[in-house]
């Protein structure tokens, strides 16, 4: 694997994880708690961790997203990045959100991972 996929999977990855910070947000939970309730109560800085999130996995998605298009074509990186983003939270959502899925969901991921595959083999 180039350093340009490891680049890729990274960007990948850190989309992701930026979906679930943006479902977690709740502005009206940290207006609610103002800049003070963050210092008198850590309990309060719960609110807060999805923002970070968003900051820092939206700032590394298009990082290492930017840095792997310098060797990979960008038609072809911006493919398998949303297509491995799309397949790595609808694992989360299974795994850990215990959502439901059926056959013909798996069939189409398996046709997206075959696309990757083959992209990655031609590229």
């Amino acid at each position: 694997m180039t350093i340009g996929w490891l680049y890729l999977l990274i960007a990948s990855l850190s989309e992701a994880v930026w979906l679930y910070a943006v479902k977690f947000m709740d502005v009206k939970a940290l207006r609610a708690m103002g800049w003070g309730g963050l210092f008198r109560d850590p309990l309060h800085a719960k609110a807060v961790l999805p923002f970070l999130g968003y900051a820092v996995f939206g700032a590394g998605n298009v990082i290492f997203l930017s840095m792997s298009m310098r060797t990979i074509p960008a038609s072809t990186a911006y493919a398998v990045w949303m297509a491995v983003a799309l397949m790595s939270s609808k694992l989360i959502d299974v795994l850990y959100f215990k959502e439901p899925y059926d056959g013909m969901q798996a069939l189409w991921f398996a046709c997206i991972l075959i696309g990757v595959m083959g992209l990655r083999r031609a590229g």
